[in-house]
């Protein structure tokens, strides 16, 4: 019953797993220590807490995870009447600094997409998908998941546009670059020798045997392109991802539309990008500010 209204809240599979296991976990916890639910106290899920820090050296997000999920199971235990009221209700985490990503220059990148292409046909066939679907995660900044997502039916070459299915099921369209357009032209050409045709619901980016990739194969790909061009860096998707937002924020300054390309939810999230150029902000200051003008005498 619980996972239904989970469900309901448009959360992915993979979400709705993990809090089950969140839940489960802590129920289990519950039933070692002999502790009935509606026993349960703040002091309670804090040694919770900190059990889990001991036994899986949890990072503070999938801490903050595992409370949110037993915050929820207990809402709902409360709302049909299984708990008098609800302990984890305003029972904080101590929040920590989030690191900020790491990030490569666009010599680099271009460096990785631009390198020769091998001339054996097999791996030359493989390098024409990789390369557009390096295009892809740095020309609209897209997740692991939804690059994987993409069908068909989700590219307008015309308009140079995308639709993507995010986090939450939430659709969202992104640009992407003339470079990203040519690339995908280029790819299709060889899908069609792997897969013989197109349908609007077929994945974009398949194996040699017409399956879809994997995430695990987008990732070993994109790492051994990057070791292919002689880059020093354990390229990721998401290193891609945080470069294309970073790039972006630090060339346009608009922090509102790479929200929006990102498909974060909460502005916050997006202002981890901030740091990156204080130079071109103190430039701006400088040319905008009627009273940035500095002294000449």
């Amino acid at each position: 019953m619980w996972i239904d209204e989970r469900k309901i809240q448009n959360q992915s599979e993979h979400t709705l797993d993990a809090y089950f296991r969140d839940v489960s976990g802590f129920i289990d916890f519950c039933y070692n220590k002999k502790l009935e639910l509606h026993n349960v106290e703040k002091a309670d899920l804090r040694e919770y807490m900190a059990y889990k820090v001991e036994q899986n050296q949890l990072s503070t997000s999938s801490l903050q995870r595992h409370l949110t999920s037993i915050r929820q199971f207990m809402k709902w235990a409360t709302q049909g009447n299984y708990l008098a009221f609800n302990p984890a209700h305003d029972l904080q985490l101590k929040r920590q600094p989030r690191p900020l990503p790491g990030l490569i220059d666009i010599e680099t990148i271009n460096q990785i997409i631009d390198q020769v292409a091998p001339e054996k046909p097999v791996e030359h066939q493989l390098w024409l998908r990789d390369r557009a679907i390096l295009e892809l995660l740095y020309s609209s900044g897209l997740r692991l998941a939804e690059i994987q997502g993409l069908t068909i039916r989700d590219i307008d070459f015309g308009r140079h546009l995308l639709r993507v299915t995010g986090k939450g099921n939430k659709t969202r369209i992104v640009p992407f670059g003339g470079k990203a357009r040519e690339s995908l032209i280029e790819w299709l050409k060889i899908y069609r020798i792997w897969q013989g045709d197109f349908k609007a619901d077929f994945p974009v980016f398949i194996t040699q045997r017409g399956n879809v990739i994997t995430p695990r194969q987008i990732e070993n790909r994109v790492k051994l392109q990057a070791q292919r061009a002689g880059v020093n860096v354990d390229l990721h998707p998401h290193l891609l991802r945080h470069c294309f937002a970073s790039h972006m924020l630090s060339n346009s300054g608009d922090l509102r539309a790479v929200q929006e390309m990102l498909g974060h939810s909460n502005l916050t999230t997006t202002q981890i990008y901030t740091h990156i150029d204080f130079d071109h902000l103190a430039q701006v200051y400088d040319r905008a500010h009627p009273r940035a003008s500095k002294s000449k005498n």
